[in-house]
Parts: structure tokens; sequence; C-alpha cells
């Protein structure tokens, strides 16, 4: 447990991209079998306890310490297996500190009644580093900057392949990943990839650099096509066997069982998953309404119908089209979607120009309809393979640019990980006016990031100066006509929503610059954003 426990803590203090990729790789590369398996999966979110809740963890501080000097300590360092980690009073003569794979097998096997008495005595044989790891394992909220994606690049890394050659093989494997790390360390042949329905690798798209890529590249090399407000998917039905993963590879088929029952077809299909209402394109807000759920109710369907918006094709039965150019497959994704009798599947249109000129203005000023609720456009070189990953050149996206308010800091409260320690997390307001002519501030939106590490140590200390009440772990933050912290907030969207005081919710709220210089009575007013809504 120790060597996993440092792994953590070491990844939960370097900030660095390449730095994080170094320590995976050499850990995944000297720890033994299965520890480092399990310890993957942890990284990957494909380790979870039934038995094991966080309430155990709660519960059982809280029968060690004073419950009020417990609940202080959690209110001031505002995560709960830090704060247990570092407050749990060990009894002596505990037994010794047991192995990752032991945690795991017992956890995994342990009815809820023992993982209180397993806990308990974990805690007892652990110093505070080790129990730290250990209740961020049984809670499987990690928070050390490791995605999944990046630990997928270590094994990269560390076996000397490319990286698409994990994702093809990944979801054909089961943790601790035996078969994986033979393969890696050339011990054994590639493990198979050819289960059915299996998530193939996605393709991305680079950010388009306006100032020198129209320079470089030519119009007449691409295809356009409105870049759509919802969630990216890949949708295969192949052997009978039906999937819909995330970007990520995560199935999530069981939210959306009524996209589930419309792919009948042999294939895999690439797209936008969305709301669909009388055949158009709802905003990304009726969508969060189904998404990270377990399951979804009749009436829940009804209500957000869902569907996908198809934007190329994978495989066309048990033809693999990814090596093809983008304009043959999109030929045969054509054919492919006119086959199809279900209303939730169609087709992502594309959107002819002449020029970047005549793209831009289309851009700026999308026709009425679906596009309103694009986030803006997608560039595809016709002669482009797919490939995985992010390369640079093939696929661009093009969004429009963020609106901008002007908001007055209301509340704050601690973050997690290494921002556990400060107020990072910022709930924002405008002005609105009442009846009687008397201004006051509504809350429009929340943001975590946006800002470096020396405004994040400013804000903190603002919020810690002119601390006027608390409720619980947050901080409501002095912020009248005559005094108040100004935000600049970039956001992409805006829509009604009945569950905000305000009446609206932002898309990807996030804080562009700190107005230290602007005074609180100048900043935007509720009407300022309603006109956004229409």
């Amino acid at each position: 447990m120790k060597a996993f426990a440092r792994l953590l803590d070491q990844l939960a203090f370097t900030p660095s991209r390449n730095a994080k990729l170094t320590l995976l790789r050499d850990y995944l590369g000297h720890a033994p079998d299965p520890e480092r398996g399990w310890a993957l999966a942890s990284l990957t979110g494909a380790l979870t306890f039934d038995a094991a809740k966080p309430a155990f963890i709660r519960k059982a501080a809280e029968a060690r310490l004073d419950p009020l000097l417990f609940s202080l300590s959690y209110d001031f360092v505002g995560d709960l297996a830090e704060t247990v980690a570092l407050v749990w009073p060990a009894r002596p003569g505990a037994n010794r500190e047991p192995e990752l794979p032991e945690v795991v097998d017992a956890l995994r096997t342990a009815s809820r009644r023992e993982v209180p008495q397993l806990l308990e005595r974990w805690l007892d044989a652990l110093d505070s580093n080790g129990r730290w790891a250990l209740l961020k394992l049984l809670t499987g909220g990690l928070r050390v900057g490791v995605s999944a994606r990046l630990a997928k690049q270590a094994l990269a890394q560390m076996g000397d392949v490319p990286v698409a050659d994990i994702e093809e093989v990944w979801h054909a494997q089961t943790p601790p990943y035996g078969d994986l790390f033979a393969w890696l360390e050339k011990r054994s042949a590639r493990p198979g990839s050819d289960a059915p329905a299996r998530f193939r690798p996605v393709m991305l798209a680079q950010a388009i650099d306006e100032a020198t890529d129209f320079v470089r590249y030519a119009a007449a090399d691409y295809a356009a096509e409105w870049k759509w407000d919802g969630i990216r998917v890949q949708a295969a039905n192949e052997q009978g066997q039906r999937r819909l993963y995330s970007r990520t590879g995560e199935d999530i088929a069981a939210a959306f069982p009524d996209v589930l029952e419309a792919l009948e077809f042999e294939g895999v299909i690439d797209g936008e998953l969305l709301i669909f209402n009388d055949g158009h394109a709802a905003p990304f807000g009726d969508l969060q309404q189904r998404l990270n759920r377990k399951g979804a109710d009749a009436k829940l369907m009804a209500k957000f119908p869902a569907g996908i918006r198809a934007y190329d094709l994978l495989m066309d039965g048990e033809e693999d089209l990814r090596a093809l150019p983008f304009a043959q497959r999109r030929q045969r994704l054509e054919v492919f979607i006119a086959r199809l009798t279900s209303s939730r599947i169609d087709l992502s249109p594309l959107q002819p120009f002449t020029s970047w000129e005549e793209l831009a203005r289309l851009r700026a000023d999308p026709p009425e309809g679906d596009p309103r609720i694009a986030e803006g456009l997608m560039l595809k070189r016709w002669d482009s393979l797919y490939e995985a990953g992010r390369p640079k050149g093939p696929w661009f996206k093009w969004k429009r640019d963020p609106h901008l308010v002007d908001a007055v800091l209301m509340y704050a409260q601690r973050g997690h990980g290494k921002r556990s320690g400060f107020y990072s997390d910022y709930t924002f307001g405008v002005w609105r006016e009442d009846a009687n002519g008397d201004r006051s501030l509504t809350p429009v939106g929340k943001a975590y990031f946006g800002f470096t590490d020396e405004e994040l140590k400013r804000l903190d200390k603002f919020v810690r100066d002119n601390t006027v009440d608390r409720f619980g772990p947050v901080r409501s933050v002095r912020a009248d006509k005559d005094f108040g912290l100004v935000l600049e907030i970039a956001f992409e969207g805006l829509q009604r929503s009945s569950r905000h005081k305000s009446g609206v919710a932002m898309r990807f709220p996030r804080v562009h610059r700190i107005r230290w210089d602007k005074p609180a009575r100048e900043a935007d007013e509720l009407p300022s954003l309603e006109k956004l809504l229409d």
C-alpha cells in the first residue's frame, strides 16, 4: 500500500502533465502484479466497491473523535478523506500494514456489515498518507489530476507502443490486466481486440488558429459541418451486442435505452448525442436532464427524447472504414443513414463554402433553426483517415466566440485535492432591480477555473478577508453596490432554467479576467443576460 500511497501523493502535488506521465510509467513498470493492475483500475475509474460507502468513513471517524471536533476539522479541510487521514487517532498494537491487492480482494467480497470493521483495522495500521490513499480508493474520488487517457498514455510509453493500440484492446481487458502488462513487457502476444461492439479510439480535432491555419491550408481541401452542442458518442451494434459509449469509452447505454433501441443496424457510427424536439436539436441543458443517470423512466424519455446526429461511419457491417478517406466514409455514411427507419438517428449536414471568408460569415451569423444552438463549426479534410488521438491538420474545431459578462463574487467554497486549502469555487451574480427600484445581486453561475495559482492566492485572501457569513463549507463574501470583487466571466451559451433563482443557466462558465479595478455597482444586470436568450 505504501508504493500506491506514495504515487497518489506525488501525482496530487505534481502540476506538470509530463511529470505525471513519468511517475505513472515508472510505477506501472516496477510495481508487481496484481498491485499495478488494481492501481491502474482505480486511476481509470474501472474499480468500484458496492459494499463500501462514504458514510462508513464518517461514522468511523465520529466513533473515534468528538463529533464536534471532527465537524470543525472537516469544515476547515474541505475533503472527507483528507480530514480523516489527518485526524484519525490510531490505537496501539495495530495489525500490519495491508497490501493493495489484499485491500481490493477484501472489499470486493465483503458485506456492508464487514466493511466498517475492515476499514477501522486498516486505518489503525496505516500512516496518514496510507490512510488518505485507502479512503480515496474506497470512495473512487482520487482527484489527483490523472485521466483515463493519461494512464493509457503512460502504458503506451512503458511498452513503447502507440496509445491507439492500447485504446484498441482496452475494452476487451479486465482488471488487474495481467494479459495487458504481459504484452507491454514483451512476454506474450498482443491481447485480442475482437470483442463485438467494443469501443474504437476516437479521432479528435485541434482548435483552429485563425492567424496561421487559414493561410497554411486551402478551403477547398475541407468539408464543414456544425459543431453540435451535445456529447460525443460512439454507437455500436455488432453480433447482437449493442453499446453506447462516451468519447472516453464509458458505456452510457443504461441512461439512454431509447437510443439503444434505435440501433437497428450492423456497424459503428460516430456522432453527437442530442435531445430532439420535433426533429430539431434542443439546447444542452435539456440533455443534462438525462446525463449521469443509472437509468431513465418512460416519463423522462418522453419529455427529453434523445437521439444521435451522425457524422462518421467507422464500421459498415463487418467492414472497417477507418482507413478510408473522409470523403468516402461520408458517402458511405449517407447511404447507411438513409437505410435506417428510426427518427432518432439522422445525418449531420455538410455546410457548403468556397472560401474561409464565406465560412467565417456563416459561423458569425448561422441561419435560424438547429445551428443556433451549435457551438461553432467542424472542419475535416476530405482526404483524412480516421486516426485515433488528436493529429494536427486533418480536423479542426472553430468554436464561436464566448460571451462575456461582468459579475460580482458572492460565495466561495474550498476546492479539492491540492486546492483543498483554498477557496477556489466561486458563485457570482449580476444586478437585478425589483418592483420598488431596489437593486440586489442574484446568482447566475459558478466557476472554478480560468485563473493562475498566483491569482488563486489573491482570490483566497480576498474571500477570507471579506467573509460576512458562513453556511457549512461555503462562505458568503461582502458584495454590495459600494464594495465587491468583479469577475469577468466567459461562457459558451445561456438558457432558461426554473432551477435557478435568476431564471438562467450558463454553459461552461469560467473566469476570464479578475477586475480588481472595476466597482461592483458597474457589473452587468440580469436584463442584459435575458436579451441573449432572445
